[in-house]
């Protein structure tokens, strides 16, 4: 794999047109994906409990509160993630350079992950 991937020159392809999908279509693949994840299910039934007193006169409201606050927290880092991967990508893009350089550190990290498994003893 390493050697491939050092070998490779062709440019990136990338998609500049992309589709048009609505707001609705985008907002309903969203909640799909969080409601059917797993990892969530398991964060709000055994992480958030922990900072709601036994004796809290409210306990649900206590858990959707603590519950939007997450979800508000997680909203902020995941636009800034992606305004940050847009960024990446258009540097990317734009120059060559920066993909030979991605090319070659994969081809390395492929490289030394081989290396590793040929001469792991467990």
């Amino acid at each position: 794999m390493a050697w491939k991937t050092l070998r490779e020159h062709r440019r990136l392809n990338v998609a500049t047109t992309i589709a048009p999908r609505s707001a609705t279509e985008v907002i309903i693949e969203a909640i799909l994906i969080n409601i059917l994840n797993p990892k969530l299910s398991i964060f709000f039934f055994a992480f958030l409990p922990q900072f709601i007193d036994a004796d809290e006169p409210h306990p649900l409201s206590r858990m959707l509160l603590l519950s939007g606050i997450f979800m508000l927290l997680t909203f902020v880092v995941f636009v800034a993630y992606g305004s940050f991967a847009a960024g990446v990508r258009d540097h990317v893009i734009r120059r060559p350079q920066v993909l030979t350089w991605l090319r070659r550190s994969f081809a390395a990290a492929f490289a030394a992950l081989g290396l590793r498994l040929a001469f792991d003893r467990s």
